[in-house]
């Protein structure tokens, strides 16, 4: 009798082992993991904006949800491409998205177009925004669920840059975006075309004398070490978008669906709230690891610009016209 009874004890035991074995098993089936890579570094707006969107996600779905973010997974153009191709669900990024998918569209990420933030975000919010953002799901597989605003674009270098004069022939780090080398080679710089990875190695190595970013940009790349002077240029509003793949997305539950989108539009508002609030700061340290800030004469960038973009909107953005952009 005592042995049956330690028999029927150890079958229960086995049958429990194996019922919670099941349990867990269906548990992690049951988990849905979204990558988020990014092309920048840790300590970026976008990378930061990113944890954000992890924490709310994660903690909503009470850990049903795993966000992994991916800090410098690959360049520009490789994470765009995966994000398009399903490889990773999620990128945050500057505007290749746009340049590769609705390319009539790329005025949103020119020098010279957007005034301020505020003015992006009408014009984002309105038919061409729209119209953009619809060319971006059809041609690239992607739903832009976030805007994040990443500051205006600035220059660095190794000599002080006043006029449009100061950057004849200089060999200006851009990424590779025709429109934007369009604009400095009219400017008379010597546009030199360098993904942002090797960013910091160009400009360390000689391959490029100057380069262009916003400040989070700057500051998370540490091109303090490798470039003396800032100039204020303001020359484009930067902002980075928060995209998922148009696949993965509708093949969430609708619930997710609402809390993706929800917790994107936190995350979001809260990077852009950081950088409104934090741009000075970050100017002020770049100045303390010994940065000298230049003001130079902006207008005059603006005006030896004028032509090249003007062109772009003939050549390359027919959708509208730079005089209709500025008066939304």
């Amino acid at each position: 009798m005592k042995s049956a009874r330690v028999v029927a004890s150890s079958f229960t035991l086995v049958f429990l082992l194996v019922v919670l074995a099941g349990a867990g098993a269906a548990d992690a089936a049951q988990k849905t993991v979204i990558r988020f890579a990014s092309p920048f570094k840790t300590g970026h707006i976008l990378c930061d904006a990113g944890e954000k969107f992890k924490q709310i996600v994660e903690k909503e779905s009470a850990g049903r949800i795993e966000v992994q973010v991916q800090p410098g997974a690959g360049s520009e153009e490789e994470i765009n491409d995966w994000c398009s191709q399903g490889k990773v669900e999620m990128q945050a990024t500057g505007g290749r998205p746009l340049e590769v998918s609705a390319p009539q569209y790329f005025f949103f990420n020119a020098p010279y177009v957007m005034k301020d933030f505020d003015h992006f975000m009408r014009v984002w919010n309105g038919p061409l925004g729209k119209k953009a953002r619809d060319q971006v799901e059809k041609n690239g597989k992607q739903i832009y669920v976030g805007i994040v605003y990443r500051g205006l674009r600035q220059m660095t270098s190794k000599v002080p840059i006043y006029t449009p004069a100061d950057v004849y022939r200089m060999k200006l780090r851009l990424p590779t975006v025709k429109t934007w080398i369009a604009v400095w080679k009219g400017l008379g710089a010597e546009p030199v075309p360098i993904p942002l990875p090797d960013l910091y190695r160009s400009l360390k190595e000689g391959k490029a004398d100057a380069s262009e970013g916003d400040l989070t940009q700057i500051s998370s790349f540490k091109l303090n070490e490798v470039q003396t002077h800032l100039t204020l240029t303001n020359h484009l509003v930067q902002t980075g978008g928060i995209l998922i793949n148009s696949g993965f997305f509708k093949k969430l539950p609708k619930k997710d669906q609402m809390l993706v989108l929800k917790a994107a539009k936190e995350a979001s508002d809260w990077g852009s709230m950081r950088i409104k609030t934090g741009e000075n700061a970050t100017l002020v340290e770049l100045q303390r690891k010994g940065m000298q800030v230049v003001i130079p004469d902006a207008e005059s960038f603006r005006q030896a610009a004028k032509p090249s973009v003007e062109e772009l909107f003939k050549t390359e953005w027919p959708v509208t016209t730079w005089a209709a952009v500025l008066a939304q």
